[in-house]
């Protein structure tokens, strides 16, 4: 295939597991000899989360008070502004992964700046707001090729929209995610108050998606049997407003008793920097990823290549692509079930069995051929673009 430009669009350049996702992509794309730029507001002005190996644009972007519509619209329009000459938009082709960007690139495509666009659905949220819920449905029809991380998202768009979306996956980058012990990891450790634990992780912040609830009703069950275990809240940058699911949270933990901070049975970190999350997933003794819905569930195959036994709901999409053996699979309406598989998960029989697994898991999905897998759809759009340019 002949060399492509192409601009990866996603909705922050904070830690999510799309924008990492993104990220990954575009660096797997360079190596196969084409240029992928990825492009996200930054309101702060303070660039990616990460360094990447692959070029950025940091998209000027207002500040917003308000609602999530009128940051969503400030999104939209951020982009729209940034993209509003032919020669901004100099591509082969655009690649939304959101409904920021893929309601931007419907608009410039009215606007015959641009022919078309992909659009990847990583999974497709419940809006009760009415004019959120029409910005993603539109930014996923009008695509010219959709594509989705797992089958289980692909069907349903066959089956709700009666479209095809060919399934690219995911990856996990082995020289970063180790299992190898470093000095980072102690840093880690004492910055946070980790004691000898065990410490179950959980990744994702506050939020109802990710079942933090039923996490912290695990827990506290947990804590019954080892009343030294801590758990970590990590992350939690998100554009929605998670504030009353995080308040709801947290008076579970205050009844309870379960005390947070730094040193305390629970620790709430905020986002992590990229360089921290090897360590933070070597240290844990248990990632508890129960969530009601993913797209994927990225942090699976990261913990799982630091050698961290893992906990996830038994439904897609980790159905499909992990097997029993590979982690404790649950039912993530059932406090009792997570906190029954948190302690299976330390016996050294089976942490040592699913340490095992996990790295084979986390070996098959490298992010070159999920790359590779893309470039079907790539070369479809790129000669869409082409015939307008020599119509």
């Amino acid at each position: 295939m002949t060399a492509l430009r192409i601009a990866i669009l996603t909705h922050s350049t904070n830690p999510r597991g799309g924008v990492a996702h993104c990220l990954a992509l575009a660096e797997a794309l360079c190596t196969l000899g084409h240029e992928a730029v990825v492009h996200a507001p930054d309101p702060a002005g303070a660039g990616f989360f990460r360094d990447a190996a692959c070029p950025t644009v940091p998209v000027a972007a207002r500040s917003v008070g308000g609602t999530t519509v009128d940051l969503v619209r400030t999104r939209i329009n951020d982009y729209l502004r940034h993209f509003a000459t032919p020669a901004a938009c100099d591509f082969d082709l655009f690649h939304a992964h959101d409904g920021i960007g893929g309601n931007a690139l419907a608009t410039l495509k009215h606007r015959r700046l641009i022919p078309g666009f992909v659009r990847t659905v990583h999974h497709v949220d419940r809006f009760a707001e009415p004019l959120l819920a029409e910005w993603q449905d539109r930014s996923i029809r009008e695509a010219a090729r959709l594509l989705c991380v797992s089958r289980s998202w692909a069907d349903w768009i066959a089956d709700d929209l009666g479209t095809r979306a060919d399934v690219v996956g995911n990856g996990v980058d082995l020289s970063v995610y180790r299992w190898e012990p470093t000095e980072a990891d102690a840093v880690l450790r004492a910055r946070w108050g980790l004691g000898a634990g065990p410490v179950i992780l959980c990744v994702g912040g506050f939020e109802a998606r990710k079942n933090t609830f039923g996490i912290v009703q695990a827990f506290a069950r947990l804590r019954a049997y080892h009343p030294a275990a801590q758990l970590v809240v990590a992350g939690g940058a998100s554009l929605l407003d998670h504030s009353a699911y995080r308040a709801r949270c947290r008076a579970a933990l205050a009844a309870h008793g379960l005390a947070v901070g730094a040193g305390e049975a629970v620790i709430e970190t905020g986002p992590v920097p990229q360089d921290d999350m090897p360590a933070l997933y070597r240290i844990a003794d248990v990632l508890a990823f129960p969530s009601w819905t993913e797209g994927f569930g990225l942090c699976v195959l990261e913990a799982m290549a630091c050698g961290t036994p893992t906990i996830v709901s038994r439904q897609p999409p980790f159905t499909e692509y992990l097997e029993d053996s590979d982690a404790l699979f649950v039912d993530p309406a059932d406090p009792d079930a997570i906190a029954g598989s948190m302690a299976a998960a330390l016996a050294a029989d089976t942490r040592a069995r699913l340490r095992a697994a996990g790295r084979v898991r986390a070996a098959a999905h490298s992010w070159r051929a999920c790359a590779a897998r893309h470039l079907d759809a790539y070369a479809a759009c790129a000669r869409t673009r082409q015939e307008s340019i020599h119509a």
